[in-house]
This record gives structure tokens, C-alpha cells and sequence, in this order.
């Protein structure tokens, strides 16, 4: 599969004078995986630059983090591990600490305190949901919609998504079954706290794709979160689903005529995971950058940039106003109340458990 490598520290950035060499004990070089768009463009700003700064070490950043289990698990049996970070959501986390793919993190002795002293495993809390997991941001996954396609009465309503009568036109989806399975039992009747019980069965899994079915022929389908936002921008879809983040630049960088749907917009959390395997160099380089990467002024930094809520309770004081366009920050996460009328709250454990069988299921569906 083809991936794109763009390197992130230049020669020029590891010369300046005054920066500190690369640490004997740890590699040079290091490649960090994640989901490209506007989101890697918002860890560049926080994270990587100022590390290569500060170490000396180049940066090399491949956006695979949507086929992250696949490869990682192909990685492993060839012994040729070529990563050394991983962005994933937590599900997938889950998926690789339990099959050893992933290292396990002390959060208390490999993470940093928060500025009070206080320990990182309390200042994350229960955003730790796994032993190889360490949380960067709170995000959701909502729809977009083109202000200027939807007529005199804008969508309000998630099940506006499958009324095509009302919202005729192209919609994009992600190409995989996690959200859009619970998005159409809710749109089916199912109530909100029975959605996960109703999709554990082959009934309920096929009821959701019957909804699905009703406007398979509308739908355009993506693998990149940076696929909707372009899709909205070109107008070649009426709404479309990605993350808020990306839809924040859309809107608010780009001024496309793009507005947020955020009803029952799913909430999860991303980080990062270091996999199993690496050498005693590659090993320590991971685990200081994720030390920097993700105390409590690095996670605030990057709301500087992109509407994702930080994941340490310290940081959340912290987060202030978009670092280039110098607008409040807190309004357009998808924390804010007015934005969390009526969320969804994702259901990792269930997906970590049902996601390979619902996978194959869904996909054989695409394939119809």
C-alpha cells in the first residue's frame, strides 16, 4: 500500500546552532504515524518541531494511522518493525496491547506530572484505557454540511443524514462500519442506551445495514479525514462525516460555506501508542518523545491549532485562542455545552471485541 512520507525536521532545523545533539543512548531519526490533513499539521506545530529543536532528532511522518492494526500486525510477523510512534484511536489501542503489539506504558514513571506535581496517571484518569495507551485528545466524529446545498431549513437532526427527500444529493461516510452502524439503529428507532446490545447481534448488525442500504447509492466513501473537508469544499457532497477538527479548518481557516451538524456527534479519544519490538535505541528515543509530547503544555498546545479538547485535566486551563487566527479555542471543541446537547458516546471496549467480525461483515456489504 502506498503511504506518504514527508520529513518534518530539516537538515537545516537539526544544524542551528545551539540545538543539542541527538543523545548517544537513542536514535537519530525517528518516524511517528498518524492521520495527515490538518490534524498532523496540528502535532507538527505542537509537538515535532519543537522536539527536533530541542533533541537534534529528525522527524519522518507517515499518515498510515488508519491501517495502523494491519500493518503493525504484518510489521511484526516479518521482525521488521519500522515505526516508532503511533497515533491510534483507543479501540485500536485496546486491539494492540492485547495482542503484545504495542508496549506497556507506566504512566506514572514514563509520562510527565502535570506543573502541581500532580501524577499522570490521575491528571489522564479514565482516558487511560489501556496499559499501551496515552490519550493526546478528546475528539468527536460529527457531520458537515454545505450551508449553501441544504435549502431554507438546515439539518439539526442526525437522521437528516438518510433523508434524502429533504437533503437530496451526494453524502461521504467513512469506508469502515464504527459509527456508522450505531448512527443507523439510531436513525431506526433504536434508543440511544440499547444501540450497543442491538449491534452485538447478527439481527441488529443486519438492521443497520438495511438502514445503510437506503442510501448506499448516495454515498461517497473515505479512508482520509481529510476527505469530507475537500469533498465539502468542491461541493461534490451536501453533508459529510469526519472528524471536528477537520471541519473547524474547513470553516474557520478555509471560510468555505461549511457549517457543523453536531447532533449525536460520537465522542473518542486519540493517542499514542509505541510498538512492540523496537531496538534499545529505537525504544528510548519513543519513549522521550512521548515524555515531551505529552505533558500538560504540549497537550494545550495543540488546541492552539486544531478543535480537539486536550485529554490531561491540567491542560484544559491552558487552552486559549487559535494560534493564527487568534479566535477562542473553547467554543468549537466538542466539549462545549452548547455543542454537547446530545452526544454519543463511543463504545471502544465493544469495538475492540466485535471490530475484526463486523469488519468482514461490512465490508462483504460494500461489496453487494
Amino acid at each position: 500500500m502506498k503511504f506518504t512520507k514527508t520529513l518534518l525536521a530539516t537538515t537545516a532545523l537539526t544544524m542551528v546552532a545551539g540545538v543539542a545533539g541527538a543523545d548517544d543512548h537513542m536514535a537519530s531519526e525517528m518516524t511517528i504515524v498518524s492521520w495527515g490533513g490538518a490534524y498532523s499539521k496540528s502535532q507538527l506545530k505542537a509537538y515535532h518541531e519543537p522536539y527536533s529543536a530541542k533533541t537534534g532528532v529528525n522527524i519522518i511522518n507517515d499518515d498510515s494511522s488508519a491501517e495502523a492494526v494491519a500493518k503493525l500486525r504484518a510489521m511484526n510477523e516479518a521482525g521488521n518493525v519500522t515505526w516508532d510512534v503511533v497515533d491510534v484511536v483507543a479501540a485500536d489501542a485496546i486491539r494492540l496491547c492485547d495482542e503484545g503489539l504495542a508496549m506497556e506504558i507506566d504512566a506514572d514513571t514514563q509520562l510527565a506530572d502535570a506543573p502541581d506535581g500532580t501524577k499522570a496517571s490521575e491528571d489522564f484518569g479514565d482516558l487511560l484505557v489501556s496499559d499501551c495507551f496515552i490519550p493526546q485528545i478528546v475528539y468527536s466524529t460529527t457531520f458537515g454540511y454545505r450551508t449553501d446545498l441544504v435549502g431554507d431549513t438546515a439539518p439539526t437532526d442526525i437522521c437528516a443524514v438518510f433523508d434524502t427527500d429533504a437533503y437530496p444529493g451526494k453524502r461521504s461516510l467513512e469506508k469502515r462500519p464504527i459509527n456508522n452502524m450505531e448512527w443507523a439503529l439510531l436513525c431506526d428507532g433504536v434508543a440511544k442506551d440499547e444501540v450497543y446490545d442491538v449491534l452485538a447481534t447478527e439481527e441488529g448488525q443486519d438492521k443497520a445495514l438495511a438502514k445503510l442500504d437506503t442510501i448506499k447509492d448516495s454515498v461517497i466513501w473515505w479512508s482520509a479525514g481529510a476527505d469530507t473537508p475537500q469533498l465539502l469544499a468542491d461541493g461534490e457532497v451536501i453533508m459529510g462525516s469526519t472528524y471536528n477538527g477537520r471541519l473547524f479548518s474547513v470553516i474557520e481557516e478555509q471560510k468555505q460555506p461549511v457549517a457543523m451538524l453536531w447532533d449525536a456527534q460520537v465522542f473518542d479519544l486519540d493517542g499514542w501508542i509505541i510498538p512492540a519490538g523496537l531496538s534499545d535505541e529505537r525504544k528510548a528515543r519513543a519513549l522521550d518523545y512521548i515524555m515531551f509530547a505529552t505533558d500538560t503544555q504540549r497537550l494545550a498546545d495543540q488546541s492552539k491549532y486544531i478543535a480537539y479538547g486536550p485529554a490531561r485535566l491540567s491542560s484544559a486551563p491552558l487552552v486559549d485562542k487559535h494560534e493564527e487566527l487568534g479566535i477562542a479555542m473553547a467554543p468549537h471543541m466538542p466539549t462545549d455545552p452548547e455543542n454537547a446537547k446530545n452526544t454519543f458516546l463511543y463504545n471502544y471496549e465493544f469495538w475492540a471485541d466485535y471490530r475484526d467480525d463486523i469488519d468482514a461483515k461490512f465490508q462483504a456489504w460494500l461489496a453487494k
